[in-house]
């Protein structure tokens, strides 16, 4: 049985991010952002698929790569970046989740039109088989857009 939010497609704006999730196998969410999920039925997800934004050239705009999710667990931002100066931005509470390895979809999930994604959740069927963001917005209007 499927249910939404078993993946959850998350927007990833920088080169470092997506650097971090592909060599160290992890992803950031804040706190508050998954109460929003958890509060919606939404959470916790077996895989965890990134919607690039214009930074990545090529592949922006789209979702091309996703990982199963293996745990997660609350940490201090400071925890992710030990060498940054401690200061009230470091001790912002995050959710990690550890990833398996980066894997490429054989088609991209391409987005139609421009838009402000930040999670979408889904099911593994509606991920396999969607070519747009549009056809994975259309299963739910509250979120994504």
């Amino acid at each position: 049985m499927t249910r939404r939010g078993e993946v959850l497609i998350a927007v990833i704006n920088s080169q470092k991010d997506f650097e971090l999730a592909r060599s160290q196998c992890w992803y950031r969410m804040p706190i508050a952002q998954v109460e929003k999920l958890k509060q919606q039925g939404y959470w916790f997800p077996q895989w965890l698929a990134f919607y690039q934004t214009k930074v990545f050239g090529t592949e922006a705009y789209a979702v091309n790569y996703y990982a199963r999710v293996n745990q997660s667990r609350e940490v201090y931002r400071w925890e992710f970046f030990p060498d940054q100066p401690r200061d009230a931005k470091s001790e912002q509470r995050y959710c990690k989740l550890e990833l398996s390895s980066l894997e490429r979809l054989p088609q991209p999930i391409v987005s139609q039109r421009f838009r402000r994604v930040t999670f979408i959740p889904t099911t593994w069927e509606q991920f396999k088989t969607a070519r747009t963001i549009e056809e994975l917005l259309a299963h739910d209007n509250s979120l994504g857009t």
